[in-house]
């Protein structure tokens, strides 16, 4: 993770989505406050963040199939 604890606490970032990838999180949060969720916007943010968490869910599997 690259955001620290209080970075995602001054973001106002909820502890269940202080993972991995987190550090996308604040700023996609960011873009949709300014741009008040419009749904076309941001998106090159949200698809970074959706693209961090499917990897980290891969990486995920991948480790239970080995043990």
């Amino acid at each position: 993770m690259e955001a620290s604890q209080e970075e995602l606490q001054n973001a106002k970032i909820p502890l269940g989505y202080r993972d991995f990838c987190a550090h996308l999180l604040v700023p996609l949060n960011a873009c949709r406050r300014k741009e008040l969720y419009l749904p076309w916007k941001c998106e090159h943010e949200r698809h970074a963040y959706e693209k961090c968490e499917y990897l980290e869910y891969k990486r995920r599997l991948k480790h239970v199939k080995e043990t």
